[in-house]
């Protein structure tokens, strides 16, 4: 008995080691398209930014003059930016189930395109966008914005 007991125990301890970390990053989206000089700062990390990279929440996108970068989120909104631009992608949550989520990203300065997927189409209003002067409350549309 104390075999069986011993090897349910290696058993559970190798399924721990295998499962992600709790508090691991999710990734909200990935990196479709990137030109010139386009980086992602993570944790304090400036990181080339190429397609296929995954993006995470609190990620900082960012563009030199030559730059852009578009992302492809989870809920198939697609974010555009052009050169000397600044994206920070602040809060992020979403059910693939339910369609039901919300988004919050902070464009600092740049340029941004935006075509709005799932998150605004089941719940209008639930992407905003914030700028130096504004924050944006996006019902389910295509649009683009300018910081200077």
């Amino acid at each position: 008995m104390r075999h069986v007991g011993a090897v349910l125990a290696a058993l559970l301890l190798a399924v721990i080691a295998a499962a992600p970390a709790f508090g691991d990053p999710v990734a909200i989206g990935q990196v479709k398209t990137a030109s010139g000089g386009a980086t992602i700062l993570r944790d304090g990390a400036r990181l080339p930014a190429k397609p296929g990279d995954p993006v995470y929440q609190s990620d900082v996108v960012e563009t030199g003059a030559d730059g852009g970068i578009g992302i492809t989120f989870i809920d198939n909104s697609v974010f555009s930016t052009g050169p000397n631009a600044q994206l920070a992608l602040q809060q992020f949550s979403f059910n693939v189930q339910s369609l039901v989520g919300s988004m919050l990203a902070e464009l600092r300065k740049g340029t941004l395109s935006v075509v709005s997927g799932d998150i605004t189409h089941h719940t209008p209003g639930a992407m905003r966008i914030k700028t130096p002067t504004a924050i944006l409350g996006v019902r389910g549309t295509t649009f683009a914005v300018e910081v200077h």
